[in-house]
């Protein structure tokens, strides 16, 4: 190992010795047991601070590694690195308030956000450069975080002694401002302003013990999303809130918000008018919820360019409510099903395509029959096919909006509909509406 390769780790033989021997020293004993007694590295480093007075077991226990090394749940961890963003907060925990710093730390492979857990100990700073010891890593959101806890130590390095490739990607390193529309799983540190809906709170039983989480919906100009806070921000419904930290899940298929204690939630004044008459479902385009991955309650507009098989007169398991199909049920086998309507339309918008599910209530309503005269009509043909046949010539190459929650699976985006209509208003009709909405928040 070259000079500069052993500096960290006499810098580190000197931490422990203090002032039991000078780095000239220590350079001098550590080369001896490389180089002349054939150590290896951590056993010489070990016999340099028993043999000059000091304890080996105040050496770090960890593995030095880069960013990009470090996986979650792991513990003893070393890492050089230089902080990028340093973000104080004041918690409770166990009754005690305490302040923490978080942020996100870098190298040259990648960035990490961290967690210090104590800020007195861990005086963090944009722009330092520290080597980390006996930091532990946990999973967060689906990526490592670091920790610094009790065990954790921080040497200072100087700033120019680490440079970040130019051009690497640490766009992590500042909030990321989103609309509603533009949330997708796996996103992470957002900041998004909405006003809540509605919200209401629930006991659930976690790995660390019952907790209340509260839930509801958050719209702004671009949409609605479900949400989830796992600390109590007091929030209300009406409230316009500014919220910091938040990250994105996928629950049952549809983006949702989340964010906990280490989040920043602002309740913003002054600008409520903006947010009056955002109940309303959103008209969104396709492509857009194909790359978003789908979307709380939403309207869709376009043309029913298909009708899938399994639409019109059906059979359904009357222990599970799934299509039966010859009879047979695939969870329950052989079963005297019960008959249903439905509808499964492709719709196209010119941007993309999705399927779109009909329940019987709207199915009797767009086609003009009831299930018990689709009954009679594939009585009187001998054949259910007949349905469909109505089905087809009802829906085929004709404008529909539908409302729902789109999913997005394996099979592509999907829509089970809540609402649904074979006209589309006109452009002065729902610019009259809009009018009117704003008009009513004067």
């Amino acid at each position: 190992m070259d000079k500069e390769e052993l500096a960290p780790h006499i810098a580190e033989i000197s931490r422990v010795l203090g002032k039991k021997a000078d780095e000239e020293q220590i350079a001098r004993e550590l080369a001896t047991y490389l180089n002349l007694y054939r150590l290896s590295l951590e056993p010489a480093k070990r016999a340099v601070v028993r043999k000059l007075g000091g304890d080996p077991n105040e050496l770090s226990q960890g593995t030095r590694k880069k960013i990009s090394e470090v996986s979650g749940n792991e513990q003893n961890v070393d890492l050089l690195v230089k902080v990028i963003s340093a973000n104080r907060k004041e918690i409770e925990q166990e009754g005690q308030k305490r302040t923490i710093i978080y942020g996100l730390m870098a190298d040259e492979t990648g960035t990490l956000p961290y967690t210090a857990w104590d800020a007195e100990r861990f005086p963090l700073e944009k722009g330092q450069v520290l080597l980390v010891r006996n930091a532990y890593s946990k999973e967060w959101n689906g990526k490592p975080q670091l920790n610094l806890g009790a065990r954790a130590r921080i040497e200072a390095h100087p700033q120019d002694s680490m440079y970040l490739p130019e051009g690497m990607d640490i766009s992590m390193t500042s909030p990321r401002v989103v609309k509603i529309a533009e949330l997708q799983e796996g996103m992470s540190g957002v900041t998004v302003t909405a006003k809540v809906l509605r919200v209401e709170s629930r006991k659930v039983e976690t790995q660390e013990g019952i907790r209340t989480v509260y839930s509801g919906v958050l719209v702004d100009e671009t949409g609605s999303v479900q949400f989830s806070s796992w600390h109590d921000f007091e929030l209300k419904a009406d409230d316009v809130l500014r919220i910091k930290g938040a990250y994105v899940r996928s629950w049952r298929g549809i983006p949702q918000l989340s964010f906990g204690e280490r989040a920043i939630v602002e309740k913003v004044q002054g600008q409520l008018q903006n947010y009056v008459g955002l109940g309303n479902p959103r008209v969104r385009e396709i492509d857009q919820l194909e790359k978003v991955g789908g979307a709380f309650d939403v309207l869709v507009r376009g043309i029913v360019v298909d009708i899938k098989k399994g639409s019109g007169l059906i059979q359904r398991c009357p222990q599970c409510n799934r299509l039966v199909q010859n009879k047979l049920c695939r969870l329950h086998g052989k079963v005297e099903g019960h008959h249903d309507l439905r509808i499964k339309a492709v719709v196209d918008d010119g941007t993309g395509t999705l399927t779109v599910v009909l329940n019987k209530e709207i199915t009797e309503r767009l086609v003009g029959i009831t299930l018990e005269q689709a009954l009679k009509m594939a009585k009187e043909a001998m054949d259910p096919e007949a349905v469909l046949e109505k089905v087809e010539e009802c829906m085929l190459a004709k404008p529909i909006e539908v409302r729902g929650n789109v999913i997005k699976d394996d099979y592509g985006l999907m829509m089970i509909a809540s609402e649904a209509s074979l006209s589309i208003p006109e452009v002065r009709e729902e610019a009259t509406r809009l009018l009117a909405e704003m008009e009513g928040a004067l």
